[in-house]
């Protein structure tokens, strides 16, 4: 060891290379301690002892403010964040509501392996105070482990699969709304129970009658919102459910379209397709107009969310809305409480039937 080496006072990198944990995690503890396991704590701690580190009082009073952002954590690809819909909505909402208290949110991609890596290195480096959740898929959450076990706080949209009760969300109540469409096209005369919007459209006459094939385009199955729709139809239809007349698809408009061809291959007289988001609805549809299958004359056709692209295409897509925009903002202030230091809250939210022509 040099003489220059030997006065050279160590540094936050020393204790993290000795304790054999991130930077970003021997901060935390510097800083309180917080979302810190208790095992990298102690590490932490004996290498502050070993290395002989003092802490600069300027930098901590620095580092101990919080980050004063938010971040918007997606699970999934950069071609998804474009073609569905619902995540601008989901995320102008968010960012409305953390405007009106002047926070910013960031957006963070982790939709890969890497993706997930980088951002929870830039979480766990303290860049935010908490993470809004969005789109997460039974057996690629591991990521999620490592941020639970620090306890960051975290609010999910929609049902968190694995981690139901460590992680508060929001949801729309996706079985309920999935069942309230398939008893409307079982008997297109009667509302649900929950009521409907039904859009000054001209409609089929028909239109009124009762379905009896009725299909349905799943989401995807390692998601509470695929689970939970595909449920809501097979509950609906009790004894009459077929296994044939499902077919899976993963909310793209390509997905839609595929499932539709499988599902005339199956089952030529179905009479109904219910798909579990308005895109993959509108992905039925573009197969059933080159197949020469008029909707809804020949097949009733309805959808989920009430995206934008509903009220786009010819005839005008049925579809269960969904309160996205209230769901962001319930998320935000459900955030704002778990960084308070209040427990995480889990909250359902009904969905609406709205009725225009395609059925």
């Amino acid at each position: 060891m040099t003489e220059s080496s030997a006065r050279r006072r160590p540094t936050i990198d020393d204790v993290a290379r000795e304790s054999g944990v991130s930077r970003g995690t021997v901060s935390r503890v510097l800083n309180g301690g917080h979302w810190v396991s208790p095992a990298a704590a102690v590490a932490v701690e004996r290498a502050i002892k070993k290395t002989g580190y003092r802490i600069n009082p300027h930098a901590r009073n620095l580092a101990t403010a919080r980050a004063n952002s938010v971040a918007f954590l997606l699970t999934e690809s950069q071609d998804r964040l474009f073609e569905d819909p619902n995540f601008s909505v989901l995320m102008r909402g968010a960012a409305d509501a953390l405007a009106a208290r002047d926070i910013p949110l960031v957006l963070l991609m982790a939709g890969s392996d890497d993706e997930q890596r980088r951002a929870t290195e830039f979480i766990m480096a303290g860049h935010v105070d908490g993470a809004l959740l969005v789109s997460s898929h039974r057996g690629r959450e591991g990521f999620l482990k490592t941020l639970v076990a620090a306890e960051l706080p975290l609010v999910a949209c929609g049902v968190p699969l694995g981690y139901e009760r460590r992680i508060g969300y929001v949801a729309a109540d996706d079985l309920e709304g999935a069942r309230d469409m398939v008893a409307f096209l079982r008997d297109g005369s009667r509302a649900p129970a929950g009521g409907s919007e039904v859009e000054t459209q001209q409609r089929s006459d028909s239109s009124l009658r009762g379905r009896s094939r009725i299909a349905t385009i799943t989401g995807p199955l390692d998601t509470s919102g695929g689970i939970c729709r595909l449920e809501g139809y097979r509950l609906e239809l009790g004894d009459a459910f077929d296994e044939r007349l499902v077919a899976e698809g993963d909310y793209s408009r390509a997905s839609g379209a595929r499932a539709m061809e499988q599902l005339l291959d199956r089952v030529p007289d179905l009479d109904a397709v219910f798909a579990a988001n308005d895109v993959m609805a509108v992905g039925a549809m573009d197969v059933l107009r080159e197949h020469g299958i008029q909707v809804p004359e020949d097949v009733a056709v309805a959808g989920f969310d009430d995206a934008p692209i509903a009220t786009r295409v010819e005839p005008a897509l049925t579809t269960m809305r969904q309160p996205l925009e209230r769901i962001a903002h319930e998320m935000v202030r459900m955030l704002l409480d778990v960084i308070d230091g209040q427990p995480a809250g889990r909250m359902t939210l009904p969905t609406e039937l709205v009725v225009r022509a395609s059925i």
